[in-house]
């Protein structure tokens, strides 16, 4: 099979060309994207109440068309799921996307119409594939299996012609029969919705196979290695699998997991950072070593910056990529061959590149702590928890944090919850190196850290290893893409984990 690899190479490589045409004239991709856009939706519903036929730029689809957010597209949604077409997009919509989202309990259903397969999950995938051999020719990555850890969800019927499943089951039940060969486990298992018992399958069906590259969310694929270690008596996984050479991951920052996956993996292998949610695939690593993902701008997906300061405004002010800046973080606001229009996904992202625009996800819109003027955001704790590691021998497998406010005898704190793989020589230490690296991080903070005055030092709780996965499982959200939501601004997470370790 190894000697299949040049050519393989080859064939990646061909479609380079195609990728430097967007990537070298973003701006006039991303034009071409909103007008193919508008044109195919302009006899949809939608369309027509808001006009399309009579938008010839982006400055008059902004004037007409308003932001919007799930519960605004809901009923249109709720519509297309009973059976109803031509709504919010032109071609049938079959498939959706269930996304539970972290900072709600209710399920988004997202439209996946064929031009989201096609144009947008499958182009980006094959274009991800075609950087990463491009700097990798070598690379035997196709000769072996990828491990795919996704789809806590089985595949639900609506109608006779529709169904919903998380992103990952929507993308296997679609993919092509050649994509069956380098794909390991079998659907059946991959599909599987109960997460404990879908570890032990993968487990057992994965340790004779010749996996060269896993993708998934790196809690549950270090649950997965552990327990393959456990069960072939190995130290490491590349005495299990010695062919591996590529994690793929996203959905969460990949900083805090570094190190105990070099442990867990005894050797050094190439990490991919991918940022492809259920509304679309918007970005991915191109050169290795690079902070940022290069931002996708030919996928039927046109992208809006909002300034985080215009969240909550009754008439928020978003930009277009010739005037975003670098560092500055920006909410994320899509229009797609889906059929979402103007849609706020929820997440922050900033930029590390502006010649090739570089993004990376740095947060939720929701997802901060800002009770006391502080503005912390993810991946301020991200890179805080990484620095407290490494000067403490620490690994941390899992964290949440969430205000304390004042009280009579004392003013406000951060209280975190930790869950360590490895505990830290001292959990004194390890506080004062977090709450450092915290100011390092943020002014903000530093400046409200200032003599406690409006915050003193963190609060840290350590806690039993598995005590995250049974508040998950305790809110029907084990496995998959559900994770611990990493900071949030009220109490009500951080109560319903401490209860449950009382």
């Amino acid at each position: 099979m190894k000697l299949l690899s040049p050519a393989i190479s080859s064939l990646a490589r061909l479609r380079l060309w195609r990728i430097d045409g967007w990537r070298n004239n973003p701006i006039d991709s991303q034009r071409e994207v909103l007008q193919d856009l508008v044109t195919s939706a302009q006899y949809t519903e939608f369309g027509r109440k808001y006009n399309f036929s009579q938008l010839f730029n982006l400055r008059t689809f902004k004037q007409a068309v308003p932001i919007h957010e799930y519960d605004d597209l809901k009923p249109y949604i709720q519509r297309i799921m009973n059976g109803e077409q031509n709504i919010l997009w032109n071609t049938p919509i079959h498939w959706f996307a269930k996304s539970s989202g972290t900072t709600s309990d209710k399920s988004k259903f997202i439209p996946v119409s064929d031009e989201s397969l096609e144009d947008c999950h499958y182009k980006a995938a094959k274009d991800v594939l075609t950087l990463y051999y491009n700097f990798n020719p070598d690379s035997d990555l196709l000769t072996g299996k990828g491990l795919v850890i996704g789809g806590s969800h089985t595949v639900h019927q609506i109608n006779e012609e529709t169904h919903y499943g998380d992103l990952s089951a929507v993308l296997l039940q679609n993919s092509p029969f050649w994509g069956h060969w380098i794909r390991t486990p079998e659907l059946s298992i991959a599909l599987m919705d109960e997460w404990e018992t879908k570890i032990e399958k993968l487990a057992q069906n994965t340790i004779s196979e010749n996996v060269t590259s896993i993708s998934g969310v790196p809690t549950w694929t270090m649950v997965l290695f552990r327990r393959i270690l456990e069960m072939t008596g190995k130290k490491t996984m590349k005495e299990v699998w010695p062919d591996l050479e590529l994690y793929i991951h996203g959905g969460v920052s990949f900083v805090p997991y570094r190190e105990p996956f070099k442990k867990l993996i005894g050797k050094d292998i190439h990490y991919l950072e991918m940022y492809n949610a259920s509304e679309g695939f918007f970005a991915a690593q191109d050169t290795p070593g690079e902070d940022g993902m290069l931002l996708f701008t030919d996928h039927g997906i046109f992208m809006e910056f909002m300034p985080i300061e215009e969240y909550g405004k009754p008439s928020p002010q978003t930009i277009g990529l010739q005037d975003v800046e670098m560092g500055k973080n920006y909410a994320l606001v899509i229009s797609t061959n889906g059929g979402l229009w103007r849609y706020l996904i929820g997440d922050t992202i900033q930029f590390t590149s502006l010649q090739p625009y570089r993004i990376r996800v740095s947060g939720r819109v929701k997802h901060y702590i800002n009770a006391f003027g502080e503005e912390i955001i993810v991946d301020n704790t991200d890179q805080a928890v990484a620095v407290a590691c490494q000067r403490t021998g620490a690994v941390v497998n899992d964290y949440t944090a969430a205000p304390l406010y004042f009280g009579d005898a004392s003013n406000g704190a951060h209280e975190w919850l930790i869950e360590f793989e490895k505990q830290p020589d001292s959990i004194s230490h390890f506080i004062r190196e977090l709450d450092s690296a915290l100011q390092a991080a943020n002014s903000d903070y530093e400046a409200k850290r200032y003599k406690n005055i409006a915050l003193r030092e963190p609060v840290v709780h350590s806690l039993p290893k598995g005590i995250f996965s049974e508040w998950l499982k305790s809110r029907g959200k084990l496995g998959g893409q559900h994770k611990v939501p990493r900071l949030s601004n009220e109490r009500q997470y951080i109560e319903e984990i401490l209860a449950l370790n009382r």
